[in-house]
């Protein structure tokens, strides 16, 4: 059952839709390529799959002293990020492969890190994609009532110092995602624009089967093979997942949360004037482009606004089609947000973070204190 009904116009940028998919369709014909991944993506997703394997395998060694093993759990927590960005978002997209199948089987890799990829395909595939920055409806904007990361939302005092604790606040995102946040939502009814909200019985079977699998892994059996003191075995466990937290955190805030993007309010009857493409172009940004090292790692999620518009074609393809999208945005007179580099739009997230913390914008964009 649907709550809260949001509708987008169907004219506006009826003829940016179409030319921007043509043209990207074209791309891939003309050269006579899939859109899913190619050796490239595979290789890749083997290498961040290591990233977690190989110092994991060192660790149960017992070979290394307490400041070498600290080394390799946050080594395993950059692998941790880089397989949820490089494998499991484009395995959960349906990205990865023109099989369902082997999506399916890909996408186990989420509940392997300690996530749920069925939540995830709701929350983020289709509440989040589909209500991209609309107070109340997506779920990323919601991820903590110690920060306010919409103009809309409620306004509590501490706001006025997230900027200085958000980053830190992010490094927490991983602990809270494998021990409360996929639970909460499973008991949780309205979800997003859900009423009521009922999950199959299969779901949650492989919701505890999950993250038994991640319990086992990660907290059992080194607590059984690691020559180490619970104390020692603990500051390991957060080290890994404060890394991989802040990470996740970091990257997901500054496709969203910056001084370029909106925040669209639905007028009566929940109409947003603008088409849902145009939409996506208004609250999306992208940054580091350029960035080689970057652009492996976090699989493409630095081309958000590609990834928006294009969620089913692998992330692998998105610099190469940015282009296109930017050329025919432009053409049609639509925003491309982006940011050169990580810093700048790391320091744009910044200030959109003292933005939205200050009570003077409060009246200004109509929230609720």
């Amino acid at each position: 059952m649907i709550r809260r009904r949001v509708t987008f116009a169907t004219k506006d940028a009826a003829l940016f839709a179409d030319e921007v998919k043509r043209r990207v369709a074209d791309y891939f014909v003309e050269r006579g390529v899939s859109d899913k991944a190619n050796g490239m993506m595979v290789l890749k997703g083997l290498s961040v799959v290591a990233m977690v394997l190989v110092p994991y395998a060192l660790l149960l060694t017992n070979r290394f002293s307490p400041w070498s093993m600290l080394a390799l759990a946050v080594l395993i927590g950059v692998g941790i990020a880089g397989v949820g960005f490089s494998v499991s978002h484009d395995a959960l997209h349906g990205a990865y492969s023109s099989r369902p199948g082997v999506n399916r089987l890909i996408g186990l890799s989420f509940d392997l890190i300690g996530a749920n990829g069925y939540m995830w395909k709701i929350t983020h595939n289709v509440i989040h994609h589909t209500y991209t920055n609309i107070h109340g409806l997506d779920e990323d904007l919601t991820v903590s009532p110690l920060l306010r990361l919409s103009p809309r939302a409620a306004w509590r005092p501490i706001h006025r110092y997230q900027h200085l604790y958000a980053f830190l606040a992010y490094s927490f995102s991983t602990l809270f995602w494998v021990f409360v946040k996929d639970y909460r939502y499973f008991l949780q009814r309205d979800l997003g624009p859900y009423a009521d909200k009922r999950h199959p019985r299969a779901a949650i079977a492989v919701l505890f089967a999950g993250k038994a699998s991640y319990y086992v892994w990660a907290i059992v059996v080194p607590l059984l093979v690691l020559h180490v003191s619970g104390w020692q075995f603990l500051v390991g466990f957060l080290a890994m997942n404060l890394t991989a937290g802040a990470i996740l955190g970091i990257v997901f805030q500054l496709a969203h949360v910056v001084e370029t993007t909106e925040h669209p309010e639905p007028g009566p009857g929940g109409a947003i004037p603008q088409t849902w493409l145009a939409h996506e172009l208004m609250t999306t940004s992208n940054f580091g482009r350029r960035n080689r090292l970057l652009c492996w790692y976090v699989g493409g999620l630095n081309y958000q606004v590609e990834h928006h518009l294009f969620p089913k074609v692998c992330s692998i393809h998105y610099p190469a089609i940015s282009g296109i999208v930017r050329e025919v945005a432009e053409a049609h007179g639509l925003p491309y947000n982006q940011h050169e580099t990580l810093r700048d739009a790391i320091r744009s997230h910044y200030q959109a973070l003292r933005q939205l913390g200050r009570p003077q914008a409060i009246a200004a964009a109509g929230a609720v204190v």
